[in-house]
């Protein structure tokens, strides 16, 4: 909920934060070199967590963390993950550019959060604020074609209306709660989102597995 607090008549000026670039305040301010491996992983950091990274490295994959403003056409790379990050999704247009080079040559991508979101946009999707943002670690999300429950972490304000998802993609999970949406990925191309943290640490890990299916398309 957005607001001020004022004490004794005291002027406070609003702020928006839904209209601010908080990603640039937490991305990595330089290029990092991380693991070794066959397969060479663009992190795109939007204030990525440690735990993904981690992820990554103990499967054997070189990762490239990048700030989140990097033109992606400067590296090789075999796929690209998306981190989590804060903020208004609509906000960040050149990520949004970024995302849909991605899906144009095809690269295998996976999108964690407020990847999952910028994913989504560059796909043609929209995106809306929530009435209740999901913040805890015991979010119930289900495979929408499937009959399986996953107990998730998650933290975030805005979600994507899986209504807005184009042709070819399709809604890949969904909140118990609400009904939001909570991941997405194509038909047939190598992409696919989450708008949960698969890599929670301490936990809960019941969808790790994201990772790995995200890793089989990457060759």
């Amino acid at each position: 909920m957005l607001g001020k607090i004022l004490v004794d008549n005291q002027k406070v000026e609003y702020y928006n934060p839904d209209i601010d670039n908080l990603i640039s305040k937490v991305t990595v301010q330089q290029v990092e070199q991380h693991g070794s491996g066959k397969k060479r992983v663009l992190l795109i950091d939007c204030g990525c967590k440690n735990s993904i990274l981690k992820e990554l490295t103990n499967r054997n994959v070189s990762v490239l963390r990048v700030p989140y403003d990097y033109d992606v056409d400067k590296e090789d790379y075999d796929g690209v993950l998306l981190s989590n990050g804060p903020g208004n999704p609509i906000v960040y247009k050149q990520l949004v550019a970024s995302a849909k080079k991605l899906i144009q040559k095809q690269v295998p991508t996976l999108g964690i959060c407020m990847g999952h979101q910028i994913l989504s946009l560059a796909a043609g999707a929209k995106t809306y604020k929530l009435k209740y943002g999901h913040r805890s670690q015991n979010q119930p999300v289900k495979e929408v074609d499937g009959n399986k429950c996953y107990v998730t972490s998650q933290n975030h304000s805005f979600a994507v209306d899986t209504k807005s998802l184009p042709r070819g993609y399709e809604p890949w999970f969904e909140n118990l709660n609400d009904y939001s949406n909570e991941g997405m990925r194509h038909e047939k191309l190598p992409f696919r989102s989450v708008q949960f943290h698969p890599e929670a640490a301490p936990g809960p890990v019941d969808t790790q597995f994201i990772f790995d299916e995200f890793l089989k398309d990457v060759k």
